[in-house]
């Protein structure tokens, strides 16, 4: 040995790792697809049936939660879980798939009603807390929530929509109310016996809603589960490719170990009413016995105060989070050398980005694709594969399959771009009360993303742009991405989004609004000229506006690029 750590080819890797035998060994199985049709896909073959097994296993008094100064145990989560559970079964008569919505920010308590709820066989509906009044009485008339437990802000927001609906309602953190009920397990009381099965319903999570009302994803304990499982798949084959000094090592022993040798402790910096703080980062947290620091809401300064204090190592949220922590005012004033990986997904990141997380760190930069309908699980990028390819979103563990099709829904060659299609046993079933929305999505037990991208040679996935973003300039392609990646590069920029607008002859022209770091000045003529000698004419923004506050986002991080257009509305 020459002390030089060798890496691990990935494929070799993997399959290594999920081979026969091994505890995260894949084997083929039949589903029922959105269509009523059999199904057949890979999946882990060890992988808890339910999600009532898996989090009702975690009863150890090791510190999972931490919510400003309460430090919340597993033993004392399920406990508390264990009591709401029955009081739902008990007092509010709660039955196998019945909907139960949560309306709250980021607490301890939408952790405790969350596990409460799945485990007792009922559907958990994710309502987003930055909801008006009616897009709750929307989603609470959509789902047919039979009870909502919720915020002081949520029970003043829904309190008409309950009381037409007859929804009963649960107050935490002290909230009260006409109709309202106090949060009020009691503790000590068993678990109710209810017999949950991996093809039952589990989640309603609310789309975006970027076009009309938003739809109702739903997800079955079993998708959910594979989806927990390929995430915690993924950390093995890079602990183990990384750990591959010795040729002769057993590579899968390594990776099922590897989640125990340390405990890592995550930052919630997105709500849990999003797929990724819901399940990527609480539920990961929670069936791999780590610990989870929550934040209301997102604050940089805050972040970096309880990086510091909490010695947190996992920082996952979308690229604008990532900019907004590195252009705190404060950041070298904190310690953030406990981090080792930076990043998370949502949208892509531009490779300046990358650039400055690798160099501002002593962790490395790491990005995910995935999205609501996929449990957020699809192709992961981290480290030196992240630098040496950082426009890529990397590569995946073979529980998912991905193809990229042409619109006739063919299988393109490697290189070629088209639409992403995946397939895996981590997908929804499907969007509640919307056949139609469905099967326009769910194709032959194929989902379309609705992404443009391609895959190259050594199976690195890039994600190009939405199929509904790209700006068609008179009959030329223009991805925003790409334009926004060369904007960033420009040093005086601190966000930026670009967009087409209608044009008269070209049918649809580039648009960009950019917000400027304080103290910064760049002008529309020079912002042009940075961008000439990067990307071709016909994707230069020929209208370019400057914000001088952050630019807009809805509640998981994404540019509402819909009411960036009004600022072109003349």
């Amino acid at each position: 040995m020459t002390g030089e750590m060798t890496i691990m080819d990935f494929n070799e890797t993997v399959a290594l790792v999920t081979a026969p035998g091994q505890p995260l060994e894949l084997a083929q199985i039949t589903i029922r697809g959105a269509d009523g049709r059999d199904v057949v896909v890979n999946a882990f073959k060890n992988a808890a049936p339910t999600l009532r097994e898996l989090l009702g296993s975690r009863r150890t008094d090791d510190v999972f939660l931490v919510y400003e100064d309460e430090r919340w145990t597993f033993a004392q989560v399920m406990m508390h879980v264990d009591a709401l559970a029955a009081q739902l079964v008990d007092q509010y008569g709660i039955r196998k798939g019945d909907r139960v919505a949560i309306g709250m920010r980021n607490y301890p308590e939408w952790v405790l009603s969350f596990a409460a709820i799945v485990s007792i066989g009922a559907i958990s509906v994710s309502l987003n807390a930055w909801w008006t009044d009616d897009e709750m009485d929307y989603a609470l008339d959509d789902s047919g929530a039979m009870l909502l437990i919720a915020d002081a802000e949520r029970i003043e927001r829904s309190r008409a929509s309950a009381a037409r609906l007859g929804i009963r309602t649960i107050g935490v953190r002290g909230a009260s109310g006409v109709g309202v009920d106090p949060w009020s397990p009691v503790l000590g009381t068993p678990m109710p016996d209810v017999a949950v099965l991996p093809d039952d319903d589990a989640t309603i999570l609310y789309t975006s809603g970027t076009t009309g009302r938003p739809k109702g994803a739903v997800s079955t304990h079993r998708s959910i589960v594979q989806s927990l499982t390929a995430f915690a798949c993924r950390s093995a084959v890079e602990v183990a490719r990384k750990g591959a000094q010795d040729p002769d090592s057993d590579l899968s022993a390594t990776a099922a170990t590897a989640a125990t040798a340390a405990t890592p402790t995550f930052i919630l910096i997105v709500p849990l009413f999003h797929v990724t703080g819901c399940v990527p980062v609480m539920l990961s947290c929670f069936a791999g016995g780590l610990r989870l620091v929550i934040m209301y809401k997102w604050d940089p300064l805050r972040a970096l105060q309880l990086i510091e204090r909490e010695r947190v190592t996992n920082f996952v949220g979308v690229p604008t989070q990532s900019w907004d922590l590195l252009e705190c005012p404060e950041f070298a004033t904190y310690d953030t050398s406990s981090l080792v990986n930076i990043g998370g997904g949502g949208a892509p990141a531009p490779p300046e980005l990358v650039k400055r997380v690798e160099g501002s760190f002593q962790g490395r930069p790491n990005i995910g694709y995935g999205m609501t309908e996929t449990n957020a699980y699809g192709p992961g990028n981290s480290g030196d594969d992240y630098v040496s390819h950082p426009t890529s979103t990397g590569r995946y563990v073979p529980m998912l399959e991905l193809e990229v099709r042409d619109p006739e829904a063919i299988a393109v060659p490697t290189g070629v771009l088209g639409e992403i299609w995946f397939k895996g046993p981590h997908l929804i079933r499907g969007y509640w009360n919307k056949p139609e929305a469905t099967a326009a999505t769910i194709v032959d037990g194929w989902l379309r993303s609705g992404d443009l991208g391609r895959v190259d040679e050594e199976g690195f996935v890039y994600v190009v742009d939405r199929v509904k973003d790209m700006v068609l300039r008179a009959g030329e392609n223009v991805y925003c991405a790409e334009v926004e990646a060369a904007i960033y590069e420009h040093p005086a920029v601190y966000e930026a989004a670009v967009f087409g607008i209608p044009h008269e002859r070209l049918g649809e022209e580039v648009a960009a609004v950019v917000m400027l770091r304080p103290g910064a000045t760049l002008t529309a003529e020079e912002l042009t000229a940075h961008l000439k000698p990067h990307i071709s004419g016909f994707k230069i923004p020929t209208k370019i506006a400057f914000a001088t506050e952050q630019l807009p986002r809805n509640a998981s991080g994404k540019m509402l690029k819909r009411e960036l257009r009004s600022v072109f509305a003349d």
